[in-house]
Parts: C-alpha cells; sequence; structure tokens
C-alpha cells in the first residue's frame, strides 16, 4: 500500500467493467458472438471484500448477458447494466444502502467515469485509463485494465482494514 494514502473506511467497493475488469478489448468471433477476458484474481477480490462485509458492485454502460453472468459466478452484491449516467446510479445505491459517498470506493477507466470518482471517498483508475481520469483518482493501480485491477483495489483496502483493526 502507498504509505502516504489514508484511506476512509470504505464499506462499498463499486466498479465500471470494461476497461476495468476486463482490458477493454471487445473480441468477436467469426459468427458474431462476443467474448471478454477477465481476471481471477479479481473474483477472489470481490470474495476477500464481501467476507469483510464490504458490499461489492459493478456499474457498467453495457447491457449484455456476458457481464451478468461473471457477475453471478463472482457473487456480486450489485449490477447495474445499461448505465449511461452513472453518478445518480452510485448516489441511489449509497442512500438504498445507507453508505455515504466517502464510504464508496470507485474503479473508474474513461470519462464517464470521472464524475463519480470525483464524488466518492476513494475514486481509482487502472494504471491505463485516459489521463483525465487518473488525475482525478486519489489511487492508480499498478496493473493495467483487466490484468488484477479490482484485485488491486481490494487488497489496498484490507490491508487499510487490517491497520485500524490494530
Amino acid at each position: 500500500m502507498d504509505a502516504l494514502l489514508t484511506l476512509p473506511r470504505i464499506r462499498m467497493v463499486l466498479t465500471d467493467c470494461d476497461g476495468c475488469l476486463t482490458d477493454g478489448g471487445m473480441y468477436y468471433t467469426e459468427f458474431g458472438d462476443e467474448m471478454k477476458k477477465f481476471n481471477t484474481r479479481d473474483g477472489m477480490g470481490f470474495s476477500l471484500l464481501r467476507s469483510k462485509g464490504i458490499v461489492t458492485g459493478i456499474v457498467t454502460s453495457e447491457g449484455v448477458k456476458l457481464n451478468e453472468r461473471r457477475a453471478q459466478k463472482m457473487g456480486v452484491d450489485i449490477l447495474e447494466s445499461g448505465v449511461r449516467d452513472k453518478l445518480p446510479v452510485v448516489q441511489r445505491l449509497s442512500q438504498e444502502r445507507g453508505i455515504p459517498l466517502d464510504a464508496v470506493a470507485y474503479i473508474g477507466d474513461d470519462i464517464n467515469d470521472l464524475e463519480v470518482i470525483r464524488a466518492v471517498g476513494l475514486g481509482c483508475s487502472p494504471a491505463d485509463g485516459i489521463p483525465s481520469v487518473r488525475a482525478a483518482a486519489r489511487y492508480v493501480t499498478n496493473a493495467c485494465g483487466g490484468h488484477g485491477v479490482f484485485r488491486e483495489v481490494a487488497d489496498l483496502i484490507l490491508s487499510s482494514l487490517e491497520g485500524a483493526d490494530e
């Protein structure tokens, strides 16, 4: 963990999908089937956070079954698909769960994530997020999208909890 980064007590972690949980690539077969590559370590990150009572979720503009299947497999608490304006959705989720925005972490990589990154307690970007997102984020991962970004943020948050318990 970055010794200079002091984290708020995070109670909910949300992430964009494409460019964060995936490398942002869109793979299509000759028959038009869409494929995405996810990192299995991110699945463990979701599980580890949930084991500490932290709510997890995906907020994505994509509304595809592939994302639903991955979210189900990982046991994600929240999946919001087809979201164009993410900040109102994150604000609603925060209010519904009784979790203030400053206790929310959000991972995003592109311009449609900027408002949320600025509004939450811990805004994060993958190493290959667009420059304006990296600049707005409190934490920029070492990992690029699709290469364990969520797990890196989960480990950061879990490390901060261990420090708070001592």
